[in-house]
């Protein structure tokens, strides 16, 4: 666009450009420094600023790709990530020109001399005009699909709100003045380079020909040039006090990811230095938890997804990072300007974010996955579940007991009457004590040890082993919780015990290879023990199995006839990735039939049985299971294979209590098919 010479003659447009650029920009700095940076350093700070290389450069695809906006479309089939894909390059193909048309001379007058050339202005003139009227489109598109056909993850009342009808009627104003500034420049005469614009010269010439006066075109110019700057500016200073703060909080919660595999709690608690356990205050969050409410889009993507939230729970992921953003606007500047200790603030868990919401978290990691913007919402809800458990006390009765019998007994299976060999007699299975130069060690669990019908598949692993000729023992008595369930619950304290009993074994006998049936075990052993000083090789035995299969080891012989759908549990497959290898073992046994469910793999839905909810009774709605189980019966199969102890009993009471399952419909590890497969 071709800014007018001059602002009614008074005062020259650059000079009145640059005075309202700086009053807006520096309105907007001040704004976002008083309402966003000074709020997020009351938070704890957070081991982010390791490997910095790494973290630039692997958050480029995520910001300027899309990555994970994409991702969308090839998971939910969802084409509003290409409309925001669109978009956001839109918006940075605008800034660019703003940039070099406005202030380019200015800052790098080189750059311009070399671009700017009669053929550069008008390739990027035509680009430009291009763009607004798709971009019109584009907008149009989305209002419609925004507040018409209304998809589930958009009905949520902050999906609703007023603010997203005023952002894109803004946009739309943008595009609509960007186009009408070029009409009206080359309806009062105007031409060279600029005047190429397609759209905008076609509707110049268009109201030219209808009578549109030449002066009245020059008027129309300059006020909507000037309409389409002054939206420019507005939208700087607008932007840090709506969601679209998201344009710089994304950015900077990409850069500031986390490194480990996703299903890795943050760096645990100094029990010894820490004021307080848990988090219920500003003070008590990280900063990456304080940014992650600013990135927060506010798209809806992740409490569509999430299983609790499906189920009729209150728990909603999208609600609880908006909301520990808005309790920040809240209670944050006046602790910022020193009125008030560390405990001051006005409370969270309670007004803000309810203790049964927290509870009703599964840890499945959906949420965190779906996010477009890097939000990671299970470190702040555990963080909060910390503060319930060992602060205040405040955890469901049946997560208490759990805990009580982890501290009592060493794990969480209240009343059983099963010792940690029992599901060994008679298999002539070693421990370590009596074979200590064993090249794995296979950890058993507490399920697959002490829960009846687990134990058949702790055997089954025992006997494909054997089979194999590996040289494994197990720690027998010796072996404890991992401690998952107590840090998927808040109790930080008992987990460190646990787990420090445990590294304090496998050193004891120089442990180097861990082989597991739990998922859960396998994710805390692997991910969060060296945290703890605890550093293993540690597989599970859907990789062990898989690689033993491949290289010839093991056989399947025997015939199953049967048909499968293979359930991914969440700790295996989207925290870890594991997806290829429990699939590999289903395919080489003869006979077996595989056919997937429509929620598999990255799309997978948990069974209900994360977070601790092994042992915690469901709030309210319907049983997670119970949606699962029938999403499998859907298929049509005859038989669910899981890989997760956990998994296996909550399939085996969803088919039990299922009207529709068909007579000899099972649950069954993999483990258990393998088994009976090598004859």
């Amino acid at each position: 666009m071709v800014p007018p010479d001059s602002v009614l003659g008074l005062l020259p447009t650059w000079a009145a450009l640059y005075a309202l650029a700086l009053f807006a920009f520096g309105s907007a700095g001040f704004i976002l420094y008083r309402r966003v940076f000074r709020l997020i350093l009351l938070g704890r700070p957070a081991d982010r600023f390791d490997r910095p290389a790494e973290r630039i450069i692997g958050a480029i695809p995520l910001i300027f790709g899309q990555r994970k906006v994409l991702q969308r479309v090839s998971l939910r089939r969802d084409l509003a990530g290409l409309a925001h894909f669109f978009i956001f390059w839109g918006f940075l193909s605008f800034t660019a020109s703003y940039v070099v048309f406005i202030f380019g001379d200015a800052v790098w007058p080189e750059f311009s001399e070399t671009i700017l050339t009669e053929a550069g202005v008008r390739v990027v003139a035509i680009y430009l005009d291009l763009l607004a009227a798709t971009f019109f489109i584009v907008l149009i598109w989305a209002a419609i699909r925004r507040w018409v056909t209304t998809p589930q993850r958009l009905s949520f009342d902050l999906t609703q709100k007023w603010e997203s009808a005023v952002i894109l009627l803004l946009i739309a104003a943008l595009m609509l003045m960007s186009i009408f500034a070029e009409a009206m420049y080359v309806a009062s005469g105007g031409d060279g380079p600029t005047a190429a614009a397609i759209v905008g010269s076609a509707l110049g010439n268009w109201l030219s020909g209808v009578g549109l006066s030449t002066n009245l075109a020059n008027g129309l110019h300059s006020l909507t040039w000037w309409a389409h700057v002054g939206i420019i500016l507005g939208f700087a200073v607008y932007i840090p006090l709506s969601k679209h703060i998201h344009l710089i909080g994304a950015p900077l919660s990409f850069v500031f990811r986390s490194l480990e595999a996703p299903g890795t709690l943050s760096t645990p608690l100094d029990l010894e230095t820490a004021e307080v356990f848990g988090a219920a205050n500003v003070r008590d969050f990280t900063q990456k938890q304080l940014l992650d409410g600013y990135a927060c889009a506010v798209c809806g993507r992740c409490t569509e997804v999430c299983p609790a939230n499906i189920s009729g729970k209150t728990l909603s992921p999208m609600h609880i990072a908006e909301n520990l953003k808005e309790h920040l606007i809240e209670a944050g500047p006046g602790l910022a300007d020193g009125n008030g200790g560390h405990g001051d603030s006005a409370p969270l868990i309670g007004p803000w974010i309810g203790e049964e919401a927290l509870w009703d978290c599964l840890t499945c990691g959906a949420c965190v996955q779906e996010c477009p913007v890097g939000v990671e919402h299970i470190d702040m809800i555990v963080d909060m579940r910390r503060n319930l458990t060992m602060e205040r006390a405040e955890i469901p009765e049946t997560g208490m007991n759990a805990l009580m019998s982890m501290e009592q007994r060493g794990h969480p299976w209240r009343g059983t009457t099963y010792s940690r060999t029992d599901w060994a007699e008679g298999l002539d299975v070693p421990t370590l004590a009596e074979h200590p130069t064993a090249e794995v060690l296979f950890w058993v669990g507490c399920t697959a040890a002490l829960e009846k019908r687990s134990q058949s598949v702790a055997r089954s692993m025992a006997s494909v082993l054997k089979r194999a000729g590996v040289d494994f023992a197990i720690l027998g008595d010796e072996e404890g919780c991992s401690g998952d369930p107590a840090r998927r619950m808040g109790n930080e304290y008992l987990y460190q015990i646990m787990a420090q009993q445990n590294i304090e074994t496998f050193t004891r006998y120089d442990v180097k290879t861990i082989v597991t049936i739990c998922p859960h075990c396998f994710n805390t052993i692997k991910n969060e023990y060296p945290h703890l000083g605890g550093d293993y090789q540690v597989l599970h035995y859907s990789e062990f199995i898989a690689e033993l299969i491949a290289e010839g080891t093991l056989k399947p012989l025997v015939t199953i006839d049967t048909t499968l759908t293979y359930h991914d549990s969440c700790y295996l497959g989207r925290h870890n990735g594991v997806y290829d290898a429990p699939r590999k073992i289903a395919e080489a046994i003869p006979g077996l039939q595989v056919r997937e469910m429509e929620r598999h793999r990255d799309k997978g839905f948990c069974c209900g049985a994360g977070g601790g909810h092994m042992w915690m009774e469901e709030s309210r709605g319907r049983r997670i299971n119970h949606i699962r189980t029938d999403q499998f019966l859907e298929t049509g199969a005859d038989t669910v294979g899981v890989s997760c102890p956990f998994c296996l009993q909550m399939f085996e009471e969803g088919i039990q209590s299922s009207d529709s399952a068909p007579n000899g419909t099972q649950a069954k590890d993999l483990l258990e098919i393998l088994d009976e497969s090598l004859g």
